[in-house]
Protein backbone atom coordinates (compact mmCIF):
# COMPACT_ATOMS: atom_id res chain seq x y z
CA UNK A 1 0.00 0.00 0.00
CA UNK A 2 1.69 3.15 -1.23
CA UNK A 3 1.41 6.42 0.63
CA UNK A 4 0.19 8.23 -2.50
CA UNK A 5 -3.15 6.42 -2.27
CA UNK A 6 -3.78 7.55 1.33
CA UNK A 7 -2.36 11.07 1.49
CA UNK A 8 -4.54 14.20 1.44
CA UNK A 9 -4.17 15.70 -2.04
CA UNK A 10 -6.00 18.95 -1.35
CA UNK A 11 -2.99 21.02 -0.31
CA UNK A 12 -3.64 24.22 1.64
CA UNK A 13 -0.44 26.24 2.00
CA UNK A 14 0.93 29.58 3.18
CA UNK A 15 3.92 31.68 2.11
CA UNK A 16 6.95 32.55 4.27
CA UNK A 17 5.94 36.20 4.27
CA UNK A 18 2.37 35.58 5.40
CA UNK A 19 1.44 36.69 8.89
CA UNK A 20 0.98 34.33 11.79
CA UNK A 21 -2.63 35.53 12.05
CA UNK A 22 -3.25 34.55 8.42
CA UNK A 23 -1.84 31.06 9.07
CA UNK A 24 -4.08 30.67 12.13
CA UNK A 25 -7.09 31.79 10.11
CA UNK A 26 -6.27 29.22 7.39
CA UNK A 27 -5.99 26.38 9.89
CA UNK A 28 -9.29 27.33 11.49
CA UNK A 29 -11.12 27.89 8.19
CA UNK A 30 -10.08 24.57 6.62
CA UNK A 31 -10.14 22.57 9.88
CA UNK A 32 -6.62 21.27 9.44
CA UNK A 33 -3.62 21.00 11.75
CA UNK A 34 -0.67 21.74 9.49
CA UNK A 35 0.35 23.92 6.54
CA UNK A 36 3.19 23.53 4.05
CA UNK A 37 5.05 26.80 3.58
CA UNK A 38 5.53 27.35 -0.17
CA UNK A 39 7.34 29.94 -2.30
CA UNK A 40 7.50 29.82 -6.11
CA UNK A 41 6.25 26.24 -6.00
CA UNK A 42 9.04 25.11 -3.67
CA UNK A 43 8.66 23.76 -0.15
CA UNK A 44 10.31 26.17 2.30
CA UNK A 45 9.01 24.93 5.62
CA UNK A 46 6.18 23.29 7.55
CA UNK A 47 3.87 24.88 10.07
CA UNK A 48 1.61 23.08 12.55
CA UNK A 49 -1.03 24.32 14.94
CA UNK A 50 1.41 23.36 17.69
CA UNK A 51 4.01 25.76 16.26
CA UNK A 52 1.41 28.52 16.26
CA UNK A 53 0.36 27.85 19.85
CA UNK A 54 3.95 27.81 21.07
CA UNK A 55 4.75 31.03 19.24
CA UNK A 56 1.90 32.94 20.89
CA UNK A 57 1.68 31.28 24.31
CA UNK A 58 4.40 33.26 26.10
CA UNK A 59 2.94 36.68 25.27
CA UNK A 60 -0.78 35.95 25.11
CA UNK A 61 -1.40 36.14 28.85
CA UNK A 62 0.11 39.61 29.23
CA UNK A 63 -1.48 41.33 26.22
CA UNK A 64 -4.90 42.81 25.72
CA UNK A 65 -6.86 41.73 22.63
CA UNK A 66 -5.69 44.62 20.45
CA UNK A 67 -2.03 44.05 21.31
CA UNK A 68 -2.41 40.34 20.64
CA UNK A 69 -3.96 40.94 17.21
CA UNK A 70 -1.08 43.33 16.42
CA UNK A 71 1.47 40.73 17.52
CA UNK A 72 -0.09 37.97 15.42
CA UNK A 73 -0.15 40.29 12.41
CA UNK A 74 3.48 41.28 12.89
CA UNK A 75 5.04 37.81 13.21
CA UNK A 76 5.83 36.19 9.86
CA UNK A 77 5.36 32.51 9.05
CA UNK A 78 9.10 32.30 8.22
CA UNK A 79 9.87 33.21 11.85
CA UNK A 80 8.07 30.23 13.37
CA UNK A 81 7.94 27.49 10.69
CA UNK A 82 9.89 24.24 10.99
CA UNK A 83 12.87 23.96 8.64
CA UNK A 84 14.33 21.81 7.18
CA UNK A 85 11.17 19.78 6.59
CA UNK A 86 10.84 16.04 7.11
CA UNK A 87 9.25 14.64 3.94
CA UNK A 88 8.39 11.24 2.48
CA UNK A 89 8.73 10.15 -1.18
CA UNK A 90 5.48 9.44 -3.00
CA UNK A 91 6.51 5.84 -3.74
CA UNK A 92 7.01 4.91 -0.06
CA UNK A 93 4.72 2.39 1.57
CA UNK A 94 2.43 3.28 4.46
CA UNK A 95 4.62 1.17 6.77
CA UNK A 96 7.75 3.13 5.84
CA UNK A 97 5.81 6.35 6.28
CA UNK A 98 4.56 5.33 9.73
CA UNK A 99 8.13 4.46 10.74
CA UNK A 100 9.32 7.97 9.82
CA UNK A 101 6.50 9.62 11.78
CA UNK A 102 7.34 7.47 14.81
CA UNK A 103 11.08 8.12 14.65
CA UNK A 104 10.67 11.85 14.17
CA UNK A 105 7.80 12.07 16.68
CA UNK A 106 5.69 14.12 14.31
CA UNK A 107 2.04 13.83 13.29
CA UNK A 108 2.22 14.79 9.60
CA UNK A 109 4.60 15.52 6.73
CA UNK A 110 4.54 16.49 3.05
CA UNK A 111 4.65 13.80 0.36
CA UNK A 112 7.21 14.65 -2.33
CA UNK A 113 7.52 13.57 -5.98
CA UNK A 114 10.84 12.91 -7.72
CA UNK A 115 11.07 16.54 -8.88
CA UNK A 116 10.65 17.71 -5.25
CA UNK A 117 7.10 18.86 -5.97
CA UNK A 118 4.67 18.57 -3.05
CA UNK A 119 2.01 16.03 -4.01
CA UNK A 120 0.10 15.87 -0.75
CA UNK A 121 0.17 15.66 3.03
CA UNK A 122 0.16 12.43 5.01
CA UNK A 123 -1.08 12.47 8.61
CA UNK A 124 -1.49 9.97 11.41
CA UNK A 125 -5.23 9.96 10.71
CA UNK A 126 -4.57 8.98 7.08
CA UNK A 127 -2.45 6.06 8.29
CA UNK A 128 -5.21 5.00 10.69
CA UNK A 129 -7.62 4.94 7.72
CA UNK A 130 -5.16 2.77 5.81
CA UNK A 131 -4.87 0.38 8.76
CA UNK A 132 -8.65 -0.01 9.03
CA UNK A 133 -8.91 -0.68 5.29
CA UNK A 134 -5.97 -3.09 5.28
CA UNK A 135 -7.39 -5.22 8.08
CA UNK A 136 -10.93 -5.27 6.68
CA UNK A 137 -12.41 -4.05 9.96
CA UNK A 138 -15.16 -2.18 8.11
CA UNK A 139 -16.60 -5.52 6.93
CA UNK A 140 -17.48 -6.37 10.56
CA UNK A 141 -16.47 -10.00 10.22
CA UNK A 142 -14.45 -12.40 12.38
CA UNK A 143 -10.88 -11.77 13.50
CA UNK A 144 -9.19 -15.12 14.15
CA UNK A 145 -5.70 -15.35 15.67
CA UNK A 146 -3.81 -18.63 15.43
CA UNK A 147 -0.42 -19.99 16.33
CA UNK A 148 0.40 -22.05 13.23
CA UNK A 149 3.24 -24.35 12.35
CA UNK A 150 5.63 -22.53 10.02
CA UNK A 151 5.49 -24.89 7.06
CA UNK A 152 4.37 -24.61 3.42
CA UNK A 153 0.60 -24.79 3.06
CA UNK A 154 -0.40 -24.21 6.70
CA UNK A 155 -2.01 -20.83 5.96
CA UNK A 156 -3.67 -22.13 2.79
CA UNK A 157 -5.31 -24.95 4.75
CA UNK A 158 -7.01 -22.43 7.02
CA UNK A 159 -8.00 -20.19 4.10
CA UNK A 160 -9.54 -23.16 2.26
CA UNK A 161 -11.53 -24.08 5.37
CA UNK A 162 -12.91 -20.54 5.50
CA UNK A 163 -13.91 -20.69 1.83
CA UNK A 164 -15.57 -24.09 2.25
CA UNK A 165 -17.67 -22.57 5.04
CA UNK A 166 -18.80 -19.81 2.66
CA UNK A 167 -16.60 -17.08 4.07
CA UNK A 168 -14.20 -14.71 2.34
CA UNK A 169 -10.79 -13.48 3.42
CA UNK A 170 -10.48 -9.74 4.03
CA UNK A 171 -6.83 -9.96 5.05
CA UNK A 172 -4.13 -12.28 6.38
CA UNK A 173 -1.29 -10.92 8.50
CA UNK A 174 1.55 -12.95 9.99
CA UNK A 175 4.26 -12.35 12.56
CA UNK A 176 7.11 -14.34 14.10
CA UNK A 177 7.21 -12.13 17.18
CA UNK A 178 6.33 -13.88 20.45
CA UNK A 179 6.22 -17.22 18.58
CA UNK A 180 8.24 -20.33 19.48
CA UNK A 181 10.75 -21.69 16.99
CA UNK A 182 9.02 -23.34 14.04
CA UNK A 183 5.75 -21.44 14.51
CA UNK A 184 4.24 -18.07 13.62
CA UNK A 185 1.20 -16.07 14.62
CA UNK A 186 -1.36 -15.64 11.85
CA UNK A 187 -4.26 -13.20 11.94
CA UNK A 188 -7.21 -13.91 9.63
CA UNK A 189 -9.97 -11.38 8.97
CA UNK A 190 -12.99 -13.27 7.63
CA UNK A 191 -16.26 -11.79 6.39
CA UNK A 192 -19.55 -12.94 4.84
CA UNK A 193 -19.50 -15.95 7.11
CA UNK A 194 -22.82 -17.40 8.25
CA UNK A 195 -22.66 -17.30 12.05
CA UNK A 196 -24.52 -20.60 12.10
CA UNK A 197 -21.59 -22.23 10.28
CA UNK A 198 -18.92 -20.37 12.24
CA UNK A 199 -18.63 -22.80 15.17
CA UNK A 200 -18.02 -25.81 12.92
CA UNK A 201 -15.47 -23.82 10.89
CA UNK A 202 -13.65 -22.67 14.04
CA UNK A 203 -13.60 -26.25 15.32
CA UNK A 204 -11.81 -27.35 12.14
CA UNK A 205 -9.39 -24.43 12.29
CA UNK A 206 -8.66 -25.14 15.95
CA UNK A 207 -7.33 -28.56 14.95
CA UNK A 208 -4.90 -26.96 12.50
CA UNK A 209 -3.21 -24.75 15.07
CA UNK A 210 -3.58 -23.18 18.49
CA UNK A 211 -6.42 -20.67 18.68
CA UNK A 212 -5.24 -17.51 20.42
CA UNK A 213 -8.39 -15.43 20.24
CA UNK A 214 -11.54 -14.80 18.20
CA UNK A 215 -13.28 -11.44 17.86
CA UNK A 216 -16.68 -11.10 16.20
CA UNK A 217 -16.76 -7.45 15.16
CA UNK A 218 -20.41 -7.63 14.12
CA UNK A 219 -21.76 -8.91 17.43
CA UNK A 220 -18.89 -7.61 19.59
CA UNK A 221 -18.14 -11.07 20.99
CA UNK A 222 -14.57 -11.76 22.16
CA UNK A 223 -13.05 -15.06 23.18
CA UNK A 224 -9.47 -15.04 24.42
CA UNK A 225 -7.84 -18.48 24.66
CA UNK A 226 -4.13 -17.77 24.94
CA UNK A 227 -2.12 -14.60 24.44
Amino acid sequence: MLVKYWMSKDIISVAPGDSMKHAMDMIKKHRIHQLPVMSDGQLKGFLTDGDLKRASASDATTLDVYELIYLLDKIRVADIMSHPVTTVPIDYTVEETAEILLKKRISAMPVIAADNHVEGIITQSDLFRALVALTGLQDRGLHIALLLEDRPGSIMEVANTVRQAGGKMASILTSYKRSPEGYRRVYFRVYKIDRGAADAMLGQIGRMGQLLYIVDHRDNVRKIFSE
